[in-house]
């Protein structure tokens, strides 16, 4: 397979991220109540959803020639024809629709292009804040804002510890509470003091991407187009996110599009797994 990754390929998609937040903005700032519909699946679905889809589909297509997108908005083709693609791009348009409604501003657009089940390419941008992660195998990872654009890495361990300054752990705020208090309890048994912070989308991985948090545990469900953006910023910016068996955590594998629980590791050389599957 030819390598089709490349820095001019990242902001292109950055871009079009980008384009699809406005979208979303018209949407969010319009005065009014907004309406919300629901799927099948009892989840929630607005017209910002809808209208960042239809940027991010069509666009995206015309990137890489004979590359199939696969949208949390759009039509889910059979795991036959699935099976049979090597590369696509996977987005959800609107990550964190419940905290739209809320409005506070803690959801993102992402997009994630996926190369034999790995994330290779991830761009999570924050509409609210106009701030976006991005980063791709072999490139690194970045974080762009107000300021301009800066490289960012996840953080040491060891150096927190002979501090004793706290685990930073990030969590939902609305899935999967009591095991992850439990969790802490276990972390704080072992390292010592722990902090939590709860936000919805994928911003929590790119808060461990940008080493300002240690640890995601995710002891709930998600989908695949909810982490393969981030996952790709989190790997390049040296960390890993694995699933519940700590194998690395891979898409497009089965039938259904439902991640197993998985760990979110902002510093892999530590023995995070003794401590989180001990």
């Amino acid at each position: 397979m030819e390598n089709v990754v490349s820095r001019e390929l990242l902001d292109q998609v950055i871009a079009i991220s980008v384009e699809a937040g406005e979208a979303i903005l018209e949407v969010y700032n319009a005065s009014g109540e907004l309406e919300v519909d629901t799927k099948s699946d009892d989840s929630p679905v607005t017209a910002a959803d809808l209208a960042a889809h239809k940027i991010l589909a069509p666009a995206l297509a015309k990137l890489l020639d004979g590359v199939p997108v696969l949208s949390e908005e759009g039509e889910m083709p059979s795991y036959d024809v699935r099976s049979q693609w090597d590369r696509y791009w996977i987005i959800d348009p609107l990550d964190g629709t419940k905290e739209f409604i809320r409005r506070n501003g803690e959801f993102t657009v992402n997009v994630a292009l996926i190369e034999k089940g790995e994330p290779v390419l991830g761009v999570v941008h924050v509409p609210v804040l106009d701030i976006t992660y991005a980063g791709a195998k072999s490139l690194g990872a970045m974080k762009r804002d107000a300021s301009g654009e800066t490289a960012i890495s996840v953080r040491a361990m060891q150096p927190r510890l002979e501090a004793k300054l706290p685990i930073e752990v990030v969590a939902s705020r609305s899935h999967g509470a009591g095991a992850v208090d439990a969790l802490l309890e276990r972390i704080e048994g072992a390292l010592g003091e722990t902090g939590l912070k709860n936000m919805g989308s994928s911003l929590k991985l790119c808060l461990v991407a940008e080493g300002a948090a240690d640890l995601y545990p995710r002891l709930a469900l998600t989908c695949e187009w909810d982490t393969a953006a981030a996952q790709a910023v989190v790997e390049a910016a040296g960390g890993m996110v694995v699933d519940d068996k700590f194998d690395l955590l891979r898409y497009n594998q089965k039938d259904e599009l439902l991640n197993p629980f998985f760990y979110v590791i902002g510093d892999s050389s530590f023995d995070w797994k003794t401590l989180l599957l001990g």
